[in-house]
């Protein structure tokens, strides 16, 4: 029910932007490779057992890529453990100290989140790149309005698109006198309007694969609503080839909404997409209660699917049209089942939750069987 029908509703189609493709461990950014998505850890990098259970549970989430702070030594020297445990790709995020980016490079990084003018004299740049290409690291270029060059601050006056960007292109030619080509770039600010005017141009200047992301966006409210209206803007426009949703909030909570940015616009689908109304008058259950509880009980399915729960008969049977399952709200205590966008049986609202949820359960294990098979038959196909 989820399938792509942009060749019929132009309206909905997506152009993205074409960057080159660069990897971050084993998994593809830019090029035709799906949007990512990705978290930073909050706890201290020297602790390793605690930074890994964070990640099992970005990993749990469905995070593509994790980015770890190094700040020290004790951190570089965790950083080892911590990869080789990880599933996930790790990005070292590094400041200032060149060494620090050689030795999360030596511990198994993935990525090196870094600016090469912030790292000090040429030599200090060319060892760290050299690291990077001997331990096949690619690079991020991570540029923040709130730490712009002095240099160019004196030149534009305050933070701007163009400051943000000349800065961008000058760390980025710096990799590219090396002959070094393996980087993305991020150019971030608190403003969702400065941060959308800079990606704007940079998509512009330059062909390498961009990191969408609206820096310190708040707590989760504030920060959803700032970082949808950024990163979405941005990716309705075909722009962006990995994201990160940075709420003052648990990591866990950046992952879910940088999905539920990514199936908003189509690009990306993971888990059930509930639809629901907002309830009024007519609702012949509590909606509210229900799908809270659903989204409790269905966040461990990670297969692509789509449910509508609607309290009455004025849109359900249309909503459940477009949907996998669909609940609609009757009278005399129970309501409709749909399936595959048809009337299939009535349900009481007593026992509706669980039913819903075995309902899920058992066709997101249908739908993923048949991903499997079909891919196991291209496989095969590929190998004749």
């Amino acid at each position: 029910m989820a399938a792509d029908h942009t060749h019929v509703r132009p309206w909905r189609m997506i152009t993205r932007r074409q960057s080159r493709k660069i990897r971050v461990g084993k998994v593809e950014v830019g090029g035709d490779a799906p949007i990512t998505v990705q978290s930073m850890t909050n706890t201290l990098t020297s602790d390793a057992k605690a930074t890994l259970e964070q990640i099992r549970q970005l990993e749990e989430a469905g995070a593509d890529i994790v980015r770890v702070s190094c700040p020290d030594v004790e951190s570089t020297a965790a950083f080892k453990t911590i990869a080789r445990e990880a599933k996930v790709p790790l990005v070292a995020d590094i400041h200032f100290h060149y060494k620090r980016g050689i030795e999360a490079a030596e511990a198994g990084a993935a990525c090196l989140r870094i600016n090469p003018g912030n790292i000090g004299s040429p030599d200090r740049v060319r060892d760290v790149i050299q690291a990077a290409r001997d331990h096949g690291c690619s690079m991020r270029i991570g540029v923040n309005a709130g730490s712009l060059e002095r240099e160019l601050l004196e030149k534009y006056g305050e933070p701007c698109p163009e400051a943000m960007v000349e800065s961008a292109l000058n760390h980025a030619r710096i990799l590219q006198d090396h002959d070094f080509h393996e980087f993305k770039i991020s150019v971030k600010a608190s403003d969702p309007f400065l941060t959308v005017a800079a990606y704007y141009q940079l998509a512009e200047a330059i062909d390498c694969p961009l990191h969408l992301g609206v820096t310190e966006a708040g707590a989760t409210r504030t920060g959803t609503v700032k970082s949808a209206i950024g990163i979405g803007s941005m990716l309705w426009a075909g722009i962006g080839d990995t994201i990160r949703v940075s709420l003052a909030a648990d990591p866990v909570e950046e992952i879910k909404v940088g999905f539920d940015i990514l199936k908003s616009l189509g690009l990306r689908h993971r888990g059930v997409n509930i639809i629901a109304c907002p309830s009024c008058a007519r609702q012949g259950f509590n909606v509210i209660k229900t799908v809270e509880t659903l989204e409790e009980r269905l966040a461990h399915i990670a297969t692509p699917m789509s449910l509508s729960i609607i309290g009455c008969v004025v849109n359900g049977p249309g909503e459940a049209l477009m949907t996998d399952i669909g609940f609609t709200g009757g009278g005399a205590g129970a309501g409709m089942v749909y399936m595959a966008g048809k009337p299939d049986h009535k349900q009481s609202n007593d026992g509706m939750i669980d039913h819903i949820v075995e309902l899920v359960e058992k066709r997101a294990a249908e739908i993923q069987a048949a991903q499997d098979k079909a891919d196991k038959d291209a496989e095969v196909v590929a190998a004749e």
